[in-house]
């Protein structure tokens, strides 16, 4: 028999992995992607919708896949969704037209849900000051956007696009087998049937979820959004290869996945609000700079004209992403502190609420990266959008925690 502490941490670290395979999948699109629109001929608009279609379908389903957490338990929720996924994934192979690539996306979109199973299944197996640093952990499957950016890629010159939806098929099969014999299920952790749907649904009216769905579409949102565009900007707004471009991006990715540990380790140790303030300051100074396009321009000198140019070159550029990286992988794990403290026993339907938020923002976002572009001809227009979303956070937040900052 199983001590309470294995149990505790076999399943924080199946889930985790779990989840990893499944954020992977959902940015699939990110580096498939490219190839795709070279092929069918798309405008940076259809491949924002393209590349986002699939954070719709896994956005939508949060809400319900956090309530049936709550009622039926997290094992076989997500292990019934990571096979349910399976068939879509594979399917991406054979896809000839667009809309194909759009309906397949939806479908296997769907693995992006795990999430709000996930998060309310780990952090019920820990006590409450050991929570965000669990659900922190879990998290850390973000990384799966930067195991994408490194793999997909490889497959990429190995044997085409088509190869990568017949490995990944092949990836999450096999993890959803191993997931489900290296996890528990404790009864202790449902909610009370009589807690229905329409009571675990009316909290969409309360004004702190509201609020936490805000934060968490700039951190979380803003992350899966750059997760998505990123490899493609380096190509054109420096010229580099696939395989360097996915590289380079993954430097995002990735410390936005694995520290979000860190993230809720700072947030049980300082508190959601100091910590999360801080992360919204530091994502405003980085899209502030970000958000200058590449100028030219001549000054009327007294000797003669000079010509002056200002713009970020590959390596500044990579530095100031890489900050952005740190700093919403905390916010993502601050934001969920916040959840586990205010909403102690309705974790799943307000996690789903919030990643719902979270995910809107990650498919809304790229599809508007992309009008920008085509509207504006200028690429920065991305970061110039998610500096306003950081202004509207910074405010909302001081005007709802003004008389609680001194206490």
């Amino acid at each position: 028999m199983a001590s309470e502490t294995y149990k505790r941490y076999s399943v924080l670290i199946s889930s985790t992995m779990s989840f990893t395979v499944c954020f992977m999948i959902w940015m699939m699109l990110a580096v498939v992607g490219i190839p795709v629109k070279e092929k069918l001929g798309l405008s940076e608009t259809e491949f924002g919708v393209l590349a986002a279609l699939p954070v719709l379908s896994g956005s939508l389903i949060r809400v319900p896949l956090g309530i049936w957490t709550d009622k039926y338990g997290g094992r076989i929720v997500l292990f019934s969704l990571m096979l349910l996924s399976v068939p879509a994934i594979f399917a991406m192979q054979y896809a000839t037209q667009y809309w194909h690539f759009l309906i397949i996306g939806l479908m296997m979109g769907l693995a992006g849900g795990s999430f709000s199973v996930g998060t309310p299944y780990v952090a019920r197996w820990f006590p409450k000051e050991q929570q965000g640093f669990a659900m922190g952990v879990f998290g850390a499957g973000n990384a799966g956007s930067a195991v994408n950016k490194f793999i997909a890629p490889s497959l990429i010159a190995i044997g085409g696009w088509t190869l990568v939806p017949n490995v990944y098929a092949g990836v999450m099969l096999a993890m959803a087998i191993i997931f489900w014999f290296t996890s528990y299920h404790d009864p202790k952790h449902l909610v009370s049937s009589s807690v229905s749907l329409k009571d675990q649904l009316a909290l969409l009216k309360d004004p702190g979820v509201l609020r936490y769905s805000q934060y968490y579409s700039v951190v979380f949102g803003g992350y899966v959004a750059l997760a998505l565009w990123m490899t493609k900007y380096y190509v054109g707004e420096f010229g580099l290869s696939l395989q360097t471009a996915a590289f380079l991006a993954a430097c995002f990715s990735l410390p936005g996945g694995v520290l979000r540990a860190f993230g809720g380790y700072l947030s049980d140790k300082f508190g959601a609000y100091k910590v999360t303030w801080a992360v919204m300051w530091v994502c405003w100074v980085c899209f502030f700079i970000l958000s200058y396009p590449q100028t030219d321009f001549v000054i009327h000198g007294k000797n003669g004209p000079i010509n002056l140019h200002i713009g970020l070159n590959v390596v500044v550029f990579t530095i100031l992403m890489f900050t952005v990286g740190v700093a919403t992988a905390v916010g993502k794990a601050s934001v969920f502190k916040f959840v586990a403290d205010d909403y102690p026993h309705n974790i799943g339907a307000v996690s789903g609420i919030v990643g719902l938020a979270g995910g809107m923002g990650g498919f809304l976002l790229p599809i508007m990266f992309g009008a920008l572009e085509d509207w504006s001809g200028v690429r920065s227009t991305s970061f110039m959008l998610l500096y306003g979303t950081v202004c509207v956070s910074l405010i909302w937040m001081h005007f709802s925690f003004k008389g609680k900052r001194h206490q």
